[in-house]
């Protein structure tokens, strides 16, 4: 059983500061933060889920039986991430690429804690046995952002490394290129890791900065014992309120312009461009197969097709699909019946899937899987791991990884230019912080 208490903020903006300057105490912490944009699939301002009670992690063998399992018994709040590389139980995959990063595959935990906010309102959410602490706690967070001293950071030298070179990248294109044309694929998500090696980093300066320049709706940080990931996610992978579902898949890019008519001229471009809103369209017909599977007949719909998001560093084609589903339905077969994101792996999903395994130079790992949580209700709300930082501390490696859409019209410069695009503001925060 839970207590819930709630307080009158007067700044939810400083009070979202504070609060994960106090979480830092915990070794079990996901943050996830809207960053003010509301929609009509928004629930909260930011959740934080903090001090785990139990947890549940695994690698991929049988990974969703074990979470379907521990979600039921629980019957509470559990945060976590599904790897990309749960695709090996939901299919004859495997992952046999270099692994710097040394994330389990799953991991979910019930956090004692659970502090929400919406407008200027904090709501605690603590199991029974902490709830005496919640006043305490929440001077302890006003304490912290009082006393913490905020500094400007100053530049590193933090030595980036590409894990394939350009001429590789083009190379391994041309390939995917190949099995396109051959007819084994119509798209493909093709992904290259940044990386280095014996780096240390201040991971909430880094967040902090990330967020700042970014600004996402899906924006996350996680913290589990050594492993932090540090998301500027601007994508919904699914979504489950009640019986209805909702995917909303990201296909499509273009740079933002401080000239509010080169912005604009931007903008339309993308939204009128032949080869983004194929790729877009190609993914939407992959996901409403995806969530057909467990949708009740007919309720499969496209509410959004191809619409233009504007966020701070980049414009993004987003299409929204809905579905309906039998009130028994189990949560986490809906999760595994669509995973892993169309939007990360291509058309057809497992012939996609074997070609990037091949092709690929890193595994995935967190990188494209999913970050969120199951309400006691089964209701559930994931993101998709892009624009994001990964650190394992222990080993002081930190990567991130970047990729496009390979369709049969891609062009391998401009595929790589949409890379670096995409790289831009994580590489920019960590040369800075």
């Amino acid at each position: 059983m839970r207590k819930q208490v709630s307080f009158q903020l007067t700044d939810s903006a400083i009070f979202k500061e504070a609060l994960l300057c106090w979480s830092q105490q915990f070794d079990e912490v996901v943050w996830l933060d809207s960053n003010c944009h509301s929609g009509k699939y928004s629930s909260f301002d930011g959740v934080l889920a903090a001090d785990a009670l139990t947890a549940k992690v695994t690698d991929a063998q049988n990974a969703f039986e074990d979470l379907k399992e521990y979600q039921s018994e629980t019957k509470d709040w559990i945060f976590g991430y599904l790897s990309y590389d749960l695709k090996n139980d939901v299919e004859r995959l495997s992952s046999k690429n270099h692994d710097g990063l040394e994330f389990s595959d799953l991991y979910f935990f019930q956090p004692k804690k659970i502090i929400s906010i919406t407008g200027n309102v904090a709501h605690f959410n603590y199991l029974n046995m902490v709830d005496d602490e919640i006043e305490s706690d929440y001077e302890s967070i006003i304490d912290c952002f009082q006393n913490e001293v905020i500094e400007e950071p100053a530049k590193t030298n933090i030595g980036i490394k590409m894990r394939i070179f350009k001429d590789e990248y083009f190379r391994k294109v041309r390939q995917m290129l190949s099995h396109i044309h051959r007819g084994d694929i119509y798209e493909a998500n093709f992904c290259q890791e940044f990386y280095a090696e014996e780096t240390q980093i201040d991971v909430l300066k880094t967040y902090r900065k990330l967020n700042r320049i970014s600004e996402a709706p899906f924006a996350t940080f996680l913290k589990l014992g050594d492993k932090y990931l540090l998301s500027a996610s601007p994508e919904r992978y699914l979504r489950k309120e009640g019986t209805k579902i909702i995917s909303q898949p990201i296909k499509g890019t273009a740079k933002r312009s401080p000239d509010a008519s080169e912005d604009e001229k931007l903008k339309f471009d993308l939204s009128s461009d032949e080869k983004e809103r194929a790729e877009n369209i190609m993914i939407v017909d992959l996901v409403r197969n995806d969530v057909s599977k467990s949708a009740l007949k007919g309720s499969v719909t496209v509410e959004e097709l191809c619409k233009i998001y504007s966020f701070a560093q980049v414009h993004q084609m987003v299409s929204t699909i809905t579905a309906e589903v039998a009130m028994d339905k189990n949560p986490v077969e809906i999760i595994r019946e669509t995973f892993p994101m169309g939007s990360m792996t291509g058309a057809p999903k497992i012939s996609a899937m074997q070609i990037i395994e091949e092709l690929e130079s890193f595994k995935r790992g967190l990188y494209s899987g999913a970050v969120g949580y199951f309400t006691p209700e089964g209701d559930f709300d994931f993101n998709v791991v892009i624009r994001s930082i990964l650190y394992n501390a222990s080993k002081q490696y930190v990567s991130y990884s970047v990729g496009g859409a390979i369709t049969a019209k891609a062009i391998p410069e401009k595929e790589y230019e949409e890379c670096l695009l995409k790289a831009k503001a994580m590489r920019e925060v960590l040369e800075h912080v």
